[in-house]
């Protein structure tokens, strides 16, 4: 009840930019993990071209998140969403009428497009439009993206039954909701011109030491947020010896999510800054590695379901302490962006933190998923989850040393009218 409440303190527009990432996450989410088996078994394409055509769209998104996040600045946020999820409605239909490789690849071209440009700009909308309480609007944020990714999945396979153009279609439809509510209620606001070229812009905002410094500290949490997708979820697996154990991931972490996320939240910023905040739960999502290392090295199946459900448990612990770290870092981390520099530049900066993150979501995957391989070849299951205790902590560290050397901003303090007051503070 008191999460609904605070939802209703918000104004109009965010609000809406609540649903539309609950309904961007549940499009995305019952449509893209199921591409590549739409792509192999029912169109007959080789692994080299599904690669192809997953590769072009992602590279769309991450690469183009700086442009999108450079349009919300100069051109408005609320137009460059509006686009963004036209574009992506588009593309998802393209994907269920198309079968041939040009129509695919321009399928994954614009959806990739899409998100680069509304990702950043519905954050930067919200940041602004929160004010002092972007914190708990962050907080909020993620608990409806959080439900979008268990909501997706779940339709997804329902949808699956009668077969995959249903699902682009249905993702098409959320998309084409999405613009038209977009369209008719979210309030236009004034843009203020930064007064420099683009590239002047970008220029800016790279030269921030800081800024790149907290960004490159950061390739901790998204490395670590990706293993939600693959290595906690093969984990359940290899420990239950039961597929369906992956979706418990899921459950367990949107339900903790539901209950504690704006709690947590507000708990917490009344209490130490916010580097602190992100700090502990960066170590804590590091620390969420231990627990499934315990059952890693089983070999053998489980005898019965008494033992799967032992041997399940510690995999579903680490599960909840990683979703747990990550509420208590990520609204702080997205709080904490626009700070770094000028407000005409704010989409600019989640543009540039994004294709960071993206970067070091590649890259971490890919170190994470040798780490499985090799640790298999060498008998040390162990192996990737020490990558990612080890991660975790580097960037809490990271986070903690640019906090003692003063590099990150702190917390704009509200200061009284008078200046008898104002000298007092």
């Amino acid at each position: 009840m008191k999460t609904w409440h605070e939802i209703r303190g918000f104004p109009v527009a965010i609000r809406l930019l609540l649903v539309n990432q609950l309904g961007v996450n549940t499009g995305f989410y019952l449509l893209i993990p199921y591409l590549a088996l739409h792509l192999s078994e029912d169109l007959g394409m080789s692994a080299a071209v599904v690669g192809i055509v997953l590769g072009v769209r992602n590279l769309s998104q991450q690469g183009l998140f700086l442009i999108g996040g450079s349009a919300s600045d100069r051109l408005g946020a609320r137009g460059v969403i509006i686009a963004g999820c036209a574009l992506r409605s588009v593309g998802f239909g393209l994907f269920a009428l198309g079968d041939g490789l040009p129509v695919l690849l321009a399928a994954s071209v614009l959806s990739g497009l899409a998100g680069a440009l509304f990702n950043p700009a519905v954050r930067a909308y919200l940041a602004l439009e929160a004010g002092e309480r972007k914190a708990e609007a962050f907080a909020l944020f993620n608990v409806f993206a959080t439900t979008g990714a268990l909501i997706g999945p779940l339709l997804g396979s329902a949808l699956l039954l009668v077969d995959f153009r249903a699902s682009a279609l249905t993702a098409a439809g959320i998309f084409a909701v999405l613009t038209v509510a977009q369209a008719m209620v979210l309030p236009a606001r004034k843009v203020t011109s930064s007064g420099n070229s683009v590239l002047a812009d970008w220029r800016e905002v790279v030269g921030n030491r800081g800024f790149m410094a907290f960004a490159l500290a950061m390739v901790g949490l998204f490395t670590m947020e990706n293993q939600l997708y693959l290595l906690l979820p093969d984990g359940a697996r290899r420990a239950t010896g039961w597929d369906g154990a992956a979706g418990l991931v899921f459950l367990v972490g949107t339900l903790t999510n539901l209950w504690l996320q704006l709690r947590i939240t507000r708990a917490l910023k009344a209490r130490g800054s916010r580097a602190r905040w992100i700090s502990a739960g960066l170590a804590l999502m590091g620390l969420s590695f231990v627990p499934p290392m315990v059952v890693s090295g089983h070999g053998t199946a489980p005898d019965g379901l008494a033992d799967a459900a032992l041997r399940a448990l510690p995999v579903l612990a680490g599960a909840l302490l990683l979703y747990v770290g990550v509420m208590i870092a990520q609204p702080f981390v997205m709080e904490l962006i626009p700070d770094f520099g000028r407000p005409e530049l704010t989409g600019t900066y989640f543009g540039l933190f994004y294709v960071v993150s993206g970067i070091a979501a590649a890259v971490g995957n890919t170190v994470v998923g040798w780490a499985m391989d090799a640790g298999e070849h060498a008998d040390a299951p162990w192996l990737p989850w020490v990558c990612c205790v080890i991660s975790g902590l580097a960037s809490a560290g990271g986070v903690a040393w640019l906090h003692r050397r003063r590099i990150l901003p702190g917390r704009p303090v509200t200061v009284p009218v008078t200046a008898r007051e104002a000298s007092d503070a």
